[in-house]
């Protein structure tokens, strides 16, 4: 099996025989199980039950007769498949879940609740994750329980290919997205390059997505999502800009505190609406 073919079958998350056979099989075609075990080394006594799995997955489809005949499906609808199995996966283990929920929320809300007593006030108003994949998975969860707003503050978003089906997905859903993006003056030439790429593929992409450039230096870039100036909702991720200390050193901080999300939303009306610049050209600094 090949490094390419091997890398992309891991992602139907078979076994290493199944992966083997079904390969072989999408290579030789129609064939019997003796004839795949010699092809591929897996033994006789567990070709049949490899086969099997692999036509229960929907995979493989079995040909009766003597002997039986293994034909693999095509690699599209396999993939169909694939996808189908695990959304009934995640349904029933939804289901499950539900099942349980009244259970679950009576045996250890009280528990919760009597921890909580002896919160801070500090840990009351935002919490710490560290900055790289665990804070572009917080911005994620925010971009999916957004419900009309999402508000980003950003140098050149190099993340965005992280969190792009997400915000896509809050998109459709009618969420109004606005990106604030650091004026390319202030940004270094490599940064200026990777910003501009973004920019044009937004624009070009997801016209309904707001797109402005700061003027002035942003102390810190985050996202903010269904902020409301009566301080009864909302929720932010925020990183303050400390050019000293490596990225991957920094945490970024995270707030449901419905308070200190209207200051910060207050402050990206501010800067979008009087100290930034509604279009660039990029060709101005070349």
């Amino acid at each position: 099996m090949s490094e390419d073919s091997s890398a992309l079958l891991s992602a139907l998350n078979l076994t290493e025989y199944e992966e083997q056979a079904l390969e072989s099989l999408l290579m030789l075609g129609q064939t019997t199980a003796p004839d795949l075990s010699e092809a591929t080394g897996i033994p006789k006594a567990r070709v049949y039950g490899v086969l099997d799995s692999l036509a229960d997955n929907g995979y493989v489809k079995v040909i009766p007769g003597r002997p039986k005949q293994y034909q693999p499906k095509p690699p599209a609808e396999i993939l169909d498949r694939a996808i189908e199995s695990r959304r009934q996966e995640f349904e029933s283990y939804r289901h499950e879940l539900e099942d349980i929920r009244e259970d679950f929320v009576e045996t250890f809300q009280p528990l919760y609740e009597s921890a909580s007593e002896e919160v801070t006030p500090t840990e009351e108003l935002f919490y710490v994750v560290d900055v790289g994949e665990p804070s572009e998975e917080e911005t994620r969860q925010l971009y999916r329980t957004a419900d009309n707003q999402i508000d980003i503050i950003t140098k050149s978003f190099e993340y965005f290919e992280t969190v792009e089906p997400t915000l896509v997905a809050a998109l459709e859903d009618g969420c109004d997205v606005r990106i604030l993006f650091l004026h390319p003056q202030h940004l270094s030439p490599d940064n200026r390059d990777i910003q501009q790429e973004i920019v044009e593929y937004i624009n070009e992409s997801y016209p309904a997505v707001e797109t402005r450039f700061s003027e002035g230096l942003l102390p810190w870039r985050g996202t903010i999502i269904d902020p409301s100036m009566d301080y009864e909702s909302g929720a932010a991720i925020m990183l303050v800009e400390e050019k000293d200390i490596p990225l991957h050193k920094r945490q970024a901080a995270v707030t449901e505190n419905g308070s200190f999300v209207a200051g910060l939303e207050r402050y990206f009306e501010l800067l979008w609406t009087y100290e930034s610049a509604s279009s660039y050209s990029f060709e101005e600094d070349t």
